[in-house]
């Protein structure tokens, strides 16, 4: 199996997100909602793109189309993550907007709400983004999904369709969840920060080595 694309999200800090690249990161994750405890300005975006060339996903929470086109451009998004209660007509409009791919994320504790989430979003998604479920935060809470139930599941995810698997991952953890998932993207935020929005460089390089089968 090959090593998984790691995507540190979270990020409101430019410095961050040079650190995220040089330790082998492979996507840049903001929240260009606002209103949340890592919101970022969206030129965050752009300034994430020109200094490290890496793509950047602009994460989304239950934001109108008008203002998901405009965050996308205005962070020059590569990918959209769509993190709220969005469905599947949506974007299914969304794809006409944009060069983005388009990540639907969802917060899941049973075997029925995968499933549920791979019928209706895998016709129109590029990535399902799997979080823990938390009854107040969208996501960075630190919570994992429950393994054992989409381990058995995994070999139905619709080919050509991400699987990222987010929530509670860590440097002590995501070798494992590597092994057992088998996902094409790990997703980290609360796992590797010093504070919340900041993240600790060695935790970050750490995450990487250990996701990639690299740590010694």
């Amino acid at each position: 199996m090959s090593a998984p694309a790691v995507k540190i999200c979270g990020l409101t800090r430019l410095e961050d997100a040079t650190a995220a690249a040089a330790a082998g990161a492979d996507f840049l994750g903001m929240i260009a909602s606002r209103g949340f405890g890592r919101s970022a300005p969206v030129f965050l975006g752009p300034a994430m793109t020109r200094a490290t060339g890496l793509p950047v996903v602009a994460v989304v929470v239950n934001e109108p189309l008008d203002q998901v086109v405009s965050l996308g451009g205005e962070t020059g998004a590569a990918v959209l993550q769509l993190h709220g209660d969005e469905t599947p007509e949506m974007l299914q409009a969304l794809r006409a907007q944009g060069p983005w791919k388009l990540w639907k994320g969802l917060r899941v504790r049973t075997s029925g709400e995968v499933e549920a989430a791979l019928r209706e979003f895998g016709p129109v998604a590029d990535g399902i983004l799997l979080d823990g479920w938390h009854p107040e935060h969208r996501g960075g809470s630190g919570v994992r999904f429950p393994w054992d139930v989409v381990e058995p599941l995994r070999g139905r995810f619709p080919k050509g369709v991400d699987f990222i698997a987010a929530g509670g991952l860590t440097p002590a953890n995501v070798a494992e969840a590597v092994t057992r998932l088998r996902p094409q993207v790990v997703d980290v935020s609360s796992g590797v920060e010093a504070a919340p929005g900041v993240k600790d460089p060695a935790m970050v390089r750490s995450f990487v080595e250990n996701a990639k089968g690299e740590g010694t």
